[in-house]
């Protein structure tokens, strides 16, 4: 049974001797892997112990570097990792609303660290994951962490379900920041409303509806600017397709994965830098 969210019993803060007791009070099972999770369900568990040169700890918000690629002699990167296995938990955790528990370990170079042992600090959920370069110049799944302030109900997930039976509900909420500024409503008048990948015009009680999709994010650790030539109409469909790396744009606005060409207005000048860091960062292979 993998359990999602706080293990009863087990406040914020308690402290372990070892991986073994992690393993036994159900708080991290794996007594090596940095991740506890399925990539079918999501991920229930990290530990940050120092084992990848690119994490970053700060406090409330981690960035944590996913598994694989490390030599197992020099604990250095040797190559590229995949979205798959353990980081793809992680992405499901982040497409699904899921929360992780977050231990660290005494041999994580971090002032939140402690300085013996293991300490369960709380529940994250992971807002964005992305590929990047890493220190060693070989890629790495990157997921941005933040800290959970409020309480979040338990969830329990049986991995051996029987086939029929009364389906469970599970209730789970993806926090989205979704900007409205003039900018983005220029956009989307621009384009009548209408999403530039499928053409499709989404009629609601209260009139035409589409999004403002940024091609490079806002803010840390992307830094995108908030300026016509990131922004694109699209539909809440192909908004989060293209956020989670379903789709890529060319610079010459074929698409990637899936069929057809950008549709664009002659006045919407779109800078090919933001589509290359896009397909850099967030798309498997191009």
């Amino acid at each position: 049974m993998r359990v999602f969210g706080e293990i009863t019993g087990i406040p914020e803060g308690s402290e372990f001797e070892n991986r073994y007791y992690l393993s036994q009070y159900g708080v991290h099972k794996p007594l090596q892997a940095g991740i506890s999770g399925s990539q079918t369900e999501g991920a229930d568990s990290i530990v940050l112990s120092g084992g990848y040169e690119d994490d970053e700890d700060y406090g409330d918000v981690i960035i944590y570097t996913g598994h694989g690629g490390r030599s197992q002699v020099t604990g250095l990167q040797v190559s590229d990792q995949q979205l798959s296995h353990q980081n793809l938990a992680l992405a499901l955790n982040c497409q699904q609303g899921i929360p992780v528990r977050v231990i660290r370990g005494y041999n994580h170079q971090s002032i939140f660290s402690p300085s013996e042992g293991y300490r369960y600090d709380g529940l994250y959920r992971i807002a964005d994951y992305w590929r990047a370069q890493g220190l060693s110049d070989f890629f790495v799944w990157r997921f941005r962490l933040i800290k959970i302030d409020k309480l979040v109900d338990l969830v329990v997930v049986n991995e051996d379900q029987p086939i029929y039976g009364k389906p469970k509900r599970v209730e789970t909420m993806v926090q989205r920041i979704i900007r409205d500024t003039a900018l983005s409503s220029y956009v989307k008048k621009m384009y009548g409303f209408r999403c530039q990948v499928c053409r499709v015009e989404i009629r609601t009680n209260t009139g035409l509806y589409a999004e403002a999709a940024h091609i490079q994010p806002l803010g840390m650790p992307h830094n995108g600017p908030d300026i016509l030539p990131n922004i694109l109409c699209l539909c809440p469909n192909h908004h989060v397709m293209y956020d989670f790396g379903g789709f890529g744009i060319k610079d010459d606005f074929a698409l990637i994965g899936i069929d057809g060409k950008l549709f664009r207005k002659a006045k919407h000048i779109i800078d090919c830098q933001y589509l290359q860091y896009h397909r850099k960062h967030f798309m498997i292979s191009d």
